[in-house]
């Protein structure tokens, strides 16, 4: 089913058009104020820029005050009433901008900034708790991909309306107001069609202190360290996102020659092309939480951003441009295709860490989770505007603080690669998963989601546990020959996954030993553990006879038992099918097509090596 689907399911159509109407109404109003102040009230530059400078700082204040709260909130009550509280709260909002529109009310207009940041800040936890609770697992990436796409579009089209419909003469500010009030009036609307996503810690006693709670969520944050990381990698997303969108402007005047429909264009490049990027994400992963995308969006992100400031390191040369003459001007295209791109990639990098994020934290934990990321972001939104202006304080232009900006990204993706190898493990494994073979999963459902489990699967190849790992959506720990998990290029693969090494009893006995140690450690702390009984690559092509020691492993900690069965493999790259001197001059059946097939749990009780060795030679069928 494609992600698109999802609008014509009621458990996701409602609460999609709830958040983009909500995010829409955000910019609608945030650029319509700006715009009443800077053209409509004859304002003098310094006092302009007072409010100007004021409004962000205003409406990311309540990120830092309530999020520890707002978290509380999701997990303690039901997600849709408390959706439908602030959208009437939204409503109230838009009633008094009305009225500071008509009366140019700025400081009531300011104060109804930061009702909105309550807003967002409230509805934030809720935002992406919400999903894993109304989406499948297979549908979480094309999810989150849906909502990001949504976002980024409705706060793009909310600004230009908003711009557009303050200028108009003499009308503007009623038809802001009529505009914001009405939004808010659908938002509420689309709410009440949301179905119910009850509370995930209802017991949770509520903690009214903002402080104390604050250091408390951030606590609840940081106690995982590789959804800690993913966080972070969020946090920074927002940082060099908030760089880059800052030095628009300037960017699109000085160096662009470019006038406002050259700026709407500038935006709108990277809005859609994060949209694009967000929505590319399920197709590139397989339905999968696919967090090995998240190294390709920060190459993305440094290899376009550096190129922007290539593109255009100085003045233009002509000034005054509108969006037609910039599109003809010598160069245009290049940055056309740099700022785009910089949204693609900007959609391969976020989408996948809330999705994980979302995947990998507890549910009766996740909203206080967003709320610590939301109070993450924010702090990382106020020090990139500070990094913003002391770099244009020692004279840098706006072209040579995106490269500093891009050089900076690969420092953080660096910085959290080596905490977490296992995004760049599962990079790595997508890359040659992905290049050797054409993958289709059946069965994945079959999996459960949480506690011990025992998988077994035939093998054929030396990359049948790259494979699998580059499908499962939970990570396993794989058990395998000790000469495979020594290969130099990629034990760092194997040891990020924690693999686990074994031999045979009259190779390395010990070895033998410290395996099952370490299967049964890994099963009683919950983990997924995956083994291939025969023993060694199939030379033939057929399943050869499965070794007891899955028996004793099941004696030892009697789990659910997953069978599994590879299929297509044999004559591929990497199957013992060739020699490995035909493998060195041209592998047969390049990009080959392979199928995965994944049966029921069994009952540890009911089975043995023999049953499951019949089990999975029925699953593999006739095609090896």
């Amino acid at each position: 089913m494609s992600q698109f689907a999802l609008l014509g399911k009621r458990r996701f159509a409602p609460f999609f058009w709830t958040q983009a109407l909500g995010a829409f109404n955000d910019s609608a109003f945030r650029n319509a104020m700006v715009m009443l102040a800077a053209f409509q009230m004859g304002l003098p530059e310094r006092q302009v820029s007072l409010y100007t400078n004021l409004a962000p700082a205003l409406f990311i204040l309540p990120y830092f005050l309530f999020s520890a709260t707002a978290g509380q909130l999701a997990e303690k009550f039901e997600k849709t009433r408390i959706i439908r509280y602030v959208k009437l709260f939204e409503i109230a909002a838009m009633l008094l901008a009305a009225y500071g529109f008509h009366t140019h009310h700025l400081v009531l207009l300011l104060i109804v900034l930061f009702m909105m940041g309550v807003h967002s800040t409230v509805f934030g936890p809720i935002k992406y708790a919400i999903l894993p609770q109304a989406l499948k697992s297979t549908e979480l990436v094309g999810g989150n991909g849906m909502v990001e796409m949504g976002t980024q579009l409705a706060i793009l089209i909310g600004m230009i309306v908003g711009n557009a419909l303050m200028l108009l003469a003499g009308v503007g500010p009623l038809a802001s107001a009529a505009l914001t009030i009405s939004v808010a009036l659908l938002g509420y609307g689309a709410s009440r069609a949301i179905p119910p996503a009850p509370a995930t810690a209802p017991d949770l006693k509520f903690n009214w202190n903002p402080v104390t709670e604050t250091a408390r969520v951030l606590g609840i944050t940081r106690s995982d360290r590789a959804v800690f990381n993913a966080v972070l990698g969020i946090s920074w997303f927002w940082f060099f996102g908030t760089v880059l969108v800052a030095q628009l402007p300037i960017y699109t005047k000085f160096n662009l020659g470019g006038d406002g429909t050259v700026n709407t264009l500038v935006l709108t490049l990277f809005s859609l092309g994060t949209g694009v990027g967000s929505l590319l994400c399920e197709r590139m992963s397989g339905k999968r939480v696919e967090i090995g995308l998240v190294p390709l969006g920060a190459f993305g992100l440094t290899a376009f951003g550096i190129d922007l400031y290539f593109a255009r390191p100085g003045a233009a040369v002509l000034q005054g441009l509108d969006w037609r003459a910039f599109l003809h001007a010598a160069g245009s295209w290049r940055i056309v295709l740099d700022l785009t791109a910089i949204g693609v990639f900007a959609g391969f990098y976020v989408v996948p860490l809330f999705a994980f994020v979302q995947a990998r934290a507890p549910r009766e934990k996740l909203s206080r989770i967003i709320a610590g990321n939301n109070i993450l972001n924010a702090l990382l939104i106020v020090l990139a505007s500070l990094f913003g202006l002391v770099l244009g304080w020692l004279g840098m232009n706006a072209a040579q603080i995106f490269v500093v900006d891009a050089v900076l990204n690969v420092a953080v993706a660096v910085y959290i690669f080596t905490l977490v190898p296992e995004f760049l493990m599962r990079f790595i494994t997508w890359v040659l998963v992905n290049t050797l073979y054409r993958v289709r999963a059946d069965g994945m459902q079959n999996i459960p989601e949480e506690g011990a489990v025992l998988l077994v699967c035939n093998h054929i190849s030396f990359v049948d546990p790259l494979l699998l790992m580059a499908n499962l959506r939970r990570p396993a720990r794989f058990v395998m020959y000790y000469k495979i998990f020594n290969i130099p290029l990629l034990r760092f693969v194997f040891r990020t996954a924690k693999a686990i090494p074994i031999a045979g009893y009259k190779e390395d006995p010990a070895v033998l030993q410290q395996a099952y140690d370490a299967i049964d450690e890994a099963l009683a702390a919950g983990e997924m553990v995956c083994i291939f009984p025969e023993g060694g690559l199939t030379a033939d092509g057929e399943v050869a006879v499965f070794r007891p020691g899955v028996e004793k492993i099941l004696a030892r900690r009697p789990v659910p038992v997953v069978p599994m069965a590879l299929r297509g493999l044999w004559g591929s790259v990497w199957s013992r099918r060739d020699s490995m001197l035909r493998r060195a001059r041209l592998p047969r059946r390049f990009r080959a097509r392979v199928e995965l097939v994944v049966d029921a749990p069994q009952v540890p009780q009911q089975v043995s090596a023999a049953t499951l060795e019949a089990r999975v030679r029925e699953l593999r069928g006739t095609l090896a």
